[in-house]
């Protein structure tokens, strides 16, 4: 039996593939070429398990080969013979130009897979020269063939949180364009937490960047079923006490990063519904001028993002009804009214943003737009809670940020939460980080609803009224 690679091993074995390309490659590009490379190996190694697999059951490889070509339902993904990753390790000239060929040859094969595995051009060149050469490449991917990525080699858990070590390590060398795709996974992981999506629940992120928002709401419950089974004394089996996995819904802008959800989900072995566009002023999730509505919404959008008013005012899905965000400021509470707006009756959002969000025009006597939007939250008995995080935690910003747990079915009418984590964190380099102590002290906290001094309160509906 295989034994499963270590999270540290493969780590380890994936920047030493950053390294090999560390000189013609800018550090915030590395994931352009390794990521789809990554992927695509896994796809090959799985995809050679399941054709092992069907050889043995039909005892000739030659015939398992025909019957997955005509048909395809017998395997995840279907690879062409001459595009297979050992096949592609052969070729020594124009690798390039090969390599991109296949890619897009597999997306060709896998409807699911366009727009995912084939964005890289390898093949590409800038002020008439390579911007990576062949040589580089077979560099790339004689590292990258170093370990098998089977069924049986790495916990799909496990890939993924490898490939959420890559983009962090990108992330560090991004400055400013990091916390578009990429959530710190502790906080990730405190907001799956919050989240508490139950079996077959619809969860969905406006803003998904690389998915992990969505992909750890779908850990966070299997954990949780994990908890049951060894409380049962292991009487049932994993898969079969997920019966209902969660469904998967996300929008992204940027093309790239819509590509890096997707593959962030089939290495989790999850099925995601992400699709590309402006969800402010193009939400996809949308049928007949009404939006989709979701049990549970999360998303970690860009912090203070404007937009035109006309954006607002004109809105054909009446998004906007707690009033129009200033355009000269934030645009903080037009991205929450969206998450509002796309929630079921009893649903529940999760947001991390700006601490502006509940201060901004607070004591102010003449009027204030994001104030009032706030008040009419308050009013109407939709916040359930406030966590105020610690300093240092995001890519990109060294400003802390609030959580804003939103809930159309509050257990605990007319109070809010309050929770100040300030001093929940550890120190790091070149960031800070929640441990697991951090996070379930304000799990525990959030779900007993109770007051600690110096950590929580509780307060009324109209104490928040008077002091929004």
């Amino acid at each position: 039996m295989n034994k499963i690679m270590e999270i540290s091993t493969l780590e380890s074995w994936l920047w030493d593939a950053a390294c090999s390309i560390r000189g013609p490659i800018d550090a915030p590009k590395f994931k352009d070429y390794i990521l789809p490379l990554l992927f695509y190996k896994r796809l090959c190694d799985v995809y050679e398990d399941e054709l092992r697999k069907l050889s043995k059951e039909f005892e000739n490889e030659a015939f398992a080969k025909e019957i997955i070509k005509s048909d395809r339902k017998l395997i995840r993904f279907y690879i062409p013979e001459e595009y297979t990753w050992k096949e592609i390790r052969k070729i020594t000239t124009n690798l390039g130009e090969r390599l991109t060929e296949a890619l897009r040859g597999i997306a060709k094969e896998n409807p699911k897979l366009q727009g995912v595995i084939d964005i890289k051009d390898f093949n590409e060149t800038s002020a008439g020269q390579r911007v990576i050469s062949d040589e580089a490449l077979v560099g790339l991917i004689e590292i990258l063939n170093k370990h098998p990525l089977g069924l049986t080699d790495v916990e799909p858990d496990i890939l993924g949180r490898a490939y959420e070590y890559l983009l962090r390590k990108f992330a560090e060398g991004s400055g400013q364009s990091a916390g578009e795709f990429y959530t710190p996974r502790e906080v990730a992981i405190l907001m799956a937490h919050l989240i508490d999506a139950e079996e077959g629940d619809e969860v969905y992120d406006p803003a998904c960047g690389s998915g992990g928002l969505l992909v750890k709401s779908q850990l966070y419950l299997r954990d949780k079923k994990a908890a049951l089974l060894q409380s049962a004394g292991g009487q049932l089996k994993l898969d079969e006490m997920v019966k209902k996995p969660l469904k998967l819904h996300g929008q992204e802008i940027n093309s790239f990063t819509y590509a890096m959800a997707k593959m962030n989900a089939f290495l989790h072995d999850m099925d995601a519904d992400i699709r590309v566009g402006d969800t402010i002023r193009n939400p996809r999730f949308a049928d007949g001028g009404k939006l989709t509505r979701f049990d549970k919404v999360t998303a970690n959008p860009m912090w203070n993002q404007k937009f035109p008013q006309d954006v607002f005012e004109n809105d054909a899905y009446n998004r906007f009804l707690y009033g129009i965000p200033p355009s000269n400021s934030s645009s903080d509470w037009g991205w929450i009214q969206h998450m509002f707006a796309s929630l079921k009756e009893n649903g529940k959002l999760v947001v991390v943003i700006d601490t502006g969000v509940v201060s901004r025009g607070s004591g102010n006597t003449g009027s204030n737009r994001e104030k009032e939007i706030r008040k009419r939250f308050v009013e109407n008995d939709y916040i359930e809670a406030v966590i105020l995080l610690t300093d240092n935690l995001f890519y990109n910003t060294t400003a802390p940020g609030n959580i804003i747990v939103i809930n159309r079915a509050k257990p605990h009418k007319g109070e809010i939460l309050l929770i100040n984590a300030s001093k929940e964190f550890a120190k790091g380099r070149p960031k800070n980080y929640l441990t697991e102590e951090n996070i379930k002290r304000i799990e525990d906290v959030y779900k007993t609803w109770k007051e600690v001094e110096g950590f929580s309160k509780i307060i009324t509906n109209d104490e928040a009224a008077r002091n929004v």
